[in-house]
């Protein structure tokens, strides 16, 4: 990504300052963009939901947009990002809400896609394999759960791919197996191995080429104890080798696309030491994962931009490229003692109002993390907010975007344009 061109000078940034000391909302003609300030260093991409994927005011993702609200998101994931992530269209409850090859849809994911590909953004797939927003057939089955003898018959499964699979916990949320509650028969370890490969192989295979990186596993490690891996079905029915079995389906199925795991909490010590144990193995084993994914959704608390300069350090012994994932820093009161993405736990991280001189606070933060991700910009190829506004954040009540539900840059926006050249 690097080039040799001066992609800001003094002038921009005093207008920058002016801007910012006057309060301004509006961004001056003269300020640049997020994707040309940082194009000496890395991606600066989006999450978009499926109304700017379709450009239609539709009832999608928990956001209720009308068309002119809809045709302002767009023109700003246009004019400030480079790359882009959807929100939910290509989680495995949206792109095959049934089994079989018949009960795939694919009219949503394709719609991001074509998206992509018609404003020359560098495209991500999220997610293959995750524990969440899976329907509940995948891991049904006739085999029962260990230490039970007679279960009753799970309820039919309802997942469908339409406008509200999201459910109000969060976006990033949905029907279907997510946190628990499965106690059916289960698949056995070659059934549930066999479902992972056809659809990853339908998945992958036909954007091949298209999407450039894919979220191959999201988030199977374990917040707390001594386990490395969470305890999901995943890991039950087929044991820990699930994530080398989909990184290998995945790496077949198109053999250019770079392979991330991704997950949250990585500014934790304890979860990134998890991390860094699980990748070396994978390593060791030469299963192709290409990139580590870390979805930083922070608080303005933290991280400091030392303890994110100790992270990044950390993180990049494994030699693989470091990608932002699902940026964004939570101004709610009762969202800053964490960094989980526990869509469960979303609506307590949101609640309690803003925490006092918000505006400043945030600017504060993203410019220190801005700094870091600029200092490790070796490594740090990809950053990437989850969302486009505050109005369709999945955290929108703690306001933890660059801009308002209106589309105007919050002070934020100005603090991260000048952390581009550590101008502070």
């Amino acid at each position: 990504m690097k080039n040799h061109s001066s992609i800001l000078n003094t002038p921009i940034f005093l207008v920058a300052a002016a801007l910012l000391a006057a309060g301004a909302t509006a961004r001056s003609a003269d300020m640049p963009t997020l994707k040309d300030a940082y194009k000496d260093h890395f991606y600066v991409g989006v999450a978009i939901n499926r109304t700017i994927e379709t450009g239609a005011a539709v009832r999608a993702d928990n956001v209720n947009r009308a068309i002119g609200q809809v045709e302002k998101d767009t023109a700003l994931v246009k004019e400030q990002f480079n790359q882009i992530v959807p929100e939910n269209d290509l989680k495995w409850a949206l792109t095959q809400p049934r089994e079989g090859p018949d009960g795939y849809d694919f009219a949503a994911a394709d719609a991001f896609v074509n998206f992509g590909m018609s404003n020359h953004m560098y495209i991500v797939g999220h997610t293959l394999v995750w524990h969440g927003q899976t329907p509940n057939w995948v891991f049904q089955g006739t085999n029962l759960p260990p230490g039970t003898t007679n279960v009753a018959t799970p309820a039919p499964d309802t997942t469908t791919n339409a406008a509200g699979t999201n459910g109000p916990g969060g976006r990033r949320g949905g029907r279907g197996f997510g946190r628990g509650g499965f106690s059916g028969p289960r698949a056995s370890r070659e059934e549930l191995l066999q479902r992972m490969h056809d659809h990853i192989q339908t998945v992958v295979g036909r954007y091949k080429g298209k999407i450039k990186v894919w979220d191959v596993v999201n988030e199977a490690l374990a917040d707390g104890g001594t386990n490395t891996l969470r305890d999901s079905l995943w890991t039950q029915i087929i044991g820990p080798d699930f994530i080398a079995k989909a990184f290998e389906y995945a790496h077949e199925a198109d053999p250019d696309a770079i392979l991330r795991y991704n997950d949250y909490s990585l500014e934790n010590p304890g979860k990134r030491q998890k991390l860094i144990k699980l990748i070396k193995s994978l390593q060791e084993q030469h299963v192709p994962v290409m990139a580590i994914g870390s979805q930083t959704h922070v608080s303005v608390s933290s991280p400091s931009f030392e303890q994110e300069d100790k992270a990044l350090t950390e993180i990049e012994t494994l030699g693989l490229p470091i990608h932002i994932t699902e940026f964004d820093v939570n101004s709610a009161q009762s969202g800053q003692r964490g960094t989980g993405a526990d869509v469960a736990n979303n609506a307590a991280t949101t609640q309690g109002g803003l925490v006092s001189d918000a505006d400043k606070r945030l600017a504060d933060a993203y410019a220190g993390l801005f700094r870091a991700f600029v200092k490790h910009d070796k490594f740090v190829k990809v950053v990437t907010f989850w969302g486009v506004n505050d109005g369709v954040s999945w955290r929108a009540q703690g306001r933890p975007l660059l801009f308002d539900a209106n589309d105007k840059p919050k002070p934020a926006f100005e603090a991260v344009i000048r952390a581009a050249t550590a101008q502070q």
